[in-house]
């Protein structure tokens, strides 16, 4: 049997195995060889402990608690042993107090380890607890701060549609600027909060990059002409007409990098190139690219300015504001699609930020099946009923409003329990129900209406953007959900979705 360095060292300087021949001999050796090599393994195991992933993590800790307990049995043992023997006189231990000396270094080690895996599920543990508070802390400042925000942009959308005095339009286009602006804020950190728990999940949808770029262009209008801008968009003409893709997160990415690019811009143009790179089988490869005349970037501020909470000057937060987020959630978001951002910039002369992003090609009959952002599918809402279930006052005068305006009659129930009865006696073509109410919140109130059979569309109105408000309202059996503030457009949309199963 090939022993263990250290026990072979031992067995030579105070053991000649030739001339000792004692039952159990061996077996002891074997013990005594196993606890050495166990030690090693342990210390591999435990130095490897911070390193490995939180799956592998548990079983770590299962497994070695195991092997704790057979080790200090199998240590205990073997010292007895050797006191035992000791008291025997026996002639190959006759220096025996340095084997003890080694067994109690091994039991040492052991009560060592312990303490450092009681130190380590401690750390894990409070680690857990950490992130729990945040993500709540986090879903509840997203509720507070979305709520008002929904009626503050819905108002500012009934405003621009109903007459108003011509010395008005400044005053409004301020209050949606500045509206839109805070919201963009909180997106920024609530994302990037997703990105750091690795909770952003990308879908695959037929999509128009022709379509996504002149949403791109529509959206960011008002904020360019604020600054005197003309936004340019060129898409090339063999890129195909409809690709899979996630057009949520590029128009995230593309709108990030249009703002940007707005707001260091003044009496210039910025462009929006979408080109086509490569075709490899059923992948489409696809430039983007965002270029403005700008104020540009120092050469040494390049790296810097995709790092969190960090802008290229210490001047920018205050001449131009933002959360310095937006470009390291860009950054990140192209990581996870295994893409990269680059820039290209001369101080004073503009900037450009360029990548390229995968796409999945699809078949020639499946190229009528565009769904984009631009979709403007009308369907009829006049003489349609909705059940608006919603406690806040000033949001209900705002979805109450646009849904009026749509020829649509609006029931109104101030918490779960009364859409619950109400659901019970009335029927409905479309139920838009809020998440968070008092006596019964939006969730029971949904499980109880399926439970009595109603099987009517129910949208869920939801403040919170976290993936487990999304995946519970699947589950308690919503069919859609749209997230606060909404704009008139989304809520028709949602709407005809809801009604027509569209």
């Amino acid at each position: 049997m090939e022993r263990h360095k250290l026990l072979q060292k031992q067995i030579r300087k105070y053991v000649d195995l030739d001339e000792v021949n004692l039952d159990g001999l061996e077996d002891f050796l074997t013990a005594i060889n196993n606890s050495y090599a166990s030690f090693d393994r342990d210390k591999k195991i435990t130095e490897h402990a911070f390193e490995v992933s939180e799956r592998e993590y548990q079983e770590v800790m299962d497994n070695l608690k195991k092997e704790n307990e057979l080790k200090i049995a199998s240590i205990e043992k073997v010292k007895q042993t050797l006191i035992e023997l000791d008291s025997r006189n026996a002639p190959f231990l006759r220096e025996s107090e340095d084997l003890i000396e080694i067994i109690d270094f091994l039991q040492e080690q052991v009560h060592i380890k312990n303490e450092l895996e009681t130190t380590l599920i401690a750390a894990k543990d409070n680690a857990e607890k950490a992130a729990l508070a945040k993500s709540n802390f986090l879903s509840v400042m997203s509720h507070e701060i979305r709520t008002p925000l929904n009626a503050i942009i819905g108002n500012i959308h009934i405003l621009k549609q109903e007459p108003h005095l011509p010395s008005q339009e400044d005053f409004i286009d301020i209050l949606q600027v500045s509206a839109f602006n805070l919201l963009s804020l909180v997106n920024d950190v609530l994302d990037f909060s997703k990105i750091e728990e690795g909770k952003v999940n990308f879908v695959k949808k037929p999509i128009s990059l022709k379509n996504i770029a002149e949403t791109v262009k529509a959206t960011n209008k008002f904020k360019a002409s604020e600054h005197e801008n003309e936004i340019i968009v060129n898409v090339s003409e063999d890129i195909p007409a409809v690709l899979l893709g996630d057009d949520v997160r590029l128009n995230q990415v593309l709108n990030n990098l249009m703002s940007n690019a707005l707001k260091f811009t003044h009496n210039g143009n910025v462009y929006l190139d979408v080109s086509l790179d490569r075709i490899e089988q059923t992948k489409v490869f696809v430039n983007f690219s965002v270029k403005d005349s700008g104020i540009g970037i120092k050469e040494e501020s390049i790296e810097k300015i995709f790092e969190r909470f960090t802008q290229a000057d210490s001047n920018t937060t205050r001449e131009f504001g933002g959360s310095g987020l937006g470009l390291t959630i860009i950054k990140k978001l192209l990581n996870l699609q295994d893409s990269e951002i680059y820039v290209e910039s001369e101080f004073g002369k503009g900037a450009r930020f360029y990548f390229t992003l995968a796409f999945s090609n699809l078949k020639k009959e499946d190229e009528t099946k565009i769904i984009s952002g631009n979709s403007d599918i009308e369907y009829p809402l006049d003489g349609k009923s909705v059940l608006l279930v919603e406690d806040v006052k000033f949001n209900v005068l705002v979805a109450q409003r646009m849904i009026q305006a749509w020829g649509m009659t609006v029931d109104l129930a101030e918490n779960g329990q009364i859409a619950v009865d109400k659901a019970a006696e009335n029927t409905y073509d479309v139920i838009l129900m809020d998440l968070q109410m008092p006596v019964m919140d939006g969730f029971t109130a949904t499980k109880n209406i399926r439970k009595m059979g109603v099987e009517t569309s129910i949208v869920a109105l939801t403040a919170s953007v976290s993936v487990d408000s999304q995946t519970e309202v699947t589950k308690c059996g919503m069919n859609d959900y749209l997230t606060k503030p909404f704009n008139p457009k989304d809520l028709k949309r949602a709407l005809q979705r809801a009604i027509y199963n569209e």
